[in-house]
């Protein structure tokens, strides 16, 4: 049991504490939250395998060039999938891109730090010299703006990166997904020990990139490097994209005078689990991306459950928004038992209180978050 001298009853968020500390979950367990966050994750485990396909693709195959006109065709063009892609009829890899770049501009982990040191710079010069060996407007080019080629390469790292971490999560939900259908999975709180477990797996997973270019091979992150997945990818993800986000053009008001967007980045709040979904559907809203690409796979048993629903198919992208924010809810409780400093339900009043020390920097964090909203 918790030691219940260590006050923590004056936080707003102090109920979610208490859950936690009691093998609980941030969001409320019931049969219609079970089904939603399985449907819409086998949902998200499909439209993750085609982003980590064409990030891999793009860092591999499309590196260093200046014009990747076809760089969402993953290799394979023809005049049918162009028009289909004219046509937008196709899964949208920009949100995957938003998400590459949404990462590498706030940074974070020994990754960041990485692609930062002079073994990647002196990796990448080298890759530079083999491929523009006779290319004298791009050596001139390099000589002259030294970082941009060098950045670009930075970007494909995040591609790499983003790719094989979204691989991994992409395998987690469709097994998740199997499991409940073989009526292993029934709670919320099973969910979230499965997506740790899971992680856990992968914990010290490293993380490299290499290319090829004219039969040679290039190490631009080599294992040596020792970056794990978990530590330097799934973590900084999270806090970019879950938190953090981008401001949403059409939105909000990039005008300095206007003061609508934060001075400092750490400040951001334009992630998804902060994100209010009345103005999904709308342009400039990068999740609405996402939220279509979900509608494509939505279960059918999570379908009839929006069909039943008093706007039906109206609000469609709503209400997969909404369900996606449950799940997402799921995956950050399941990040922040695997970040705690001891278990959670640990009995040692000393662990407990660097626990609860712990619990409440995250709570701080999601009092403007939609973590009340999804639970009323």
């Amino acid at each position: 049991m918790v030691n219940e001298n260590i006050d923590y009853s004056y936080h707003p968020l102090a109920e979610y504490i208490c859950r936690l500390e009691n093998n609980d979950t941030l969001l409320d367990d019931s049969p219609l939250n079970v089904v939603e966050v399985v449907g819409i994750l086998k949902s998200y485990g499909i439209v993750l395998e085609s982003y980590s396909q064409n990030l891999d693709y793009i860092a591999s195959y499309q590196f260093l060039n200046f014009f990747p006109l076809f760089k969402y065709f993953n290799g394979e063009i023809s005049i049918k999938k162009i028009v289909k892609h004219l046509k937008h009829q196709r899964i949208n890899y920009e949100y995957a891109e938003y998400c590459v770049r949404t990462m590498m501009w706030h940074g974070g982990g020994d990754l960041d730090v990485y692609l930062d040191s002079e073994e990647f710079i002196e990796n990448v010069n080298s890759l530079i010299s083999t491929k523009f060996k006779y290319n004298l407007l791009v050596q001139v080019l390099h000589k002259v703006f030294p970082e941009f080629l060098i950045e670009q390469m930075r970007m494909m790292a995040y591609y790499k990166c983003l790719g094989q971490f979204w691989k991994e999560m992409s395998h987690i939900f469709l097994c998740l997904s199997d499991s409940y259908d073989n009526h292993k999975i029934k709670s919320i709180p099973s969910i979230v020990e499965y997506i740790l477990d899971s992680l856990k797996k992968k914990v010290d997973e490293p993380i490299c990139y290499e290319v090829k270019e004219k039969e040679q091979k290039f190490n631009i992150i080599p294992k040596v490097a020792c970056l794990s997945l978990f530590n330097d990818v799934v973590v900084p993800y999270a806090e970019s994209i879950f938190f953090r986000g981008t401001p949403f053009p059409g939105l909000i008001s990039y005008n300095a005078q206007s003061h609508q967007i934060p001075s400092e980045k750490f400040s951001f709040t334009y992630g998804i689990l902060y994100a209010d979904p009345l103005p999904i559907g709308g342009a400039g809203v990068p999740p609405t991306l996402l939220m279509k690409d979900l509608n494509h796979y939505i279960p059918d048993y999570l379908y009839n459950i929006y069909s039943q629903t008093i706007r039906q198919e109206d609000d469609l992208l709503v209400q997969i928004c909404k369900s996606f924010q449950k799940s997402m809810f799921c995956v950050t409780t399941a990040v922040i038992k695997g970040l705690a400093p001891y278990p959670l339900n640990t009995t040692n009043v000393e662990e407990q209180k660097e626990n609860r020390i712990y619990l409440k920097k995250w709570m701080d964090r999601f009092q403007c978050s939609q973590i009340s909203t999804i639970n009323s």
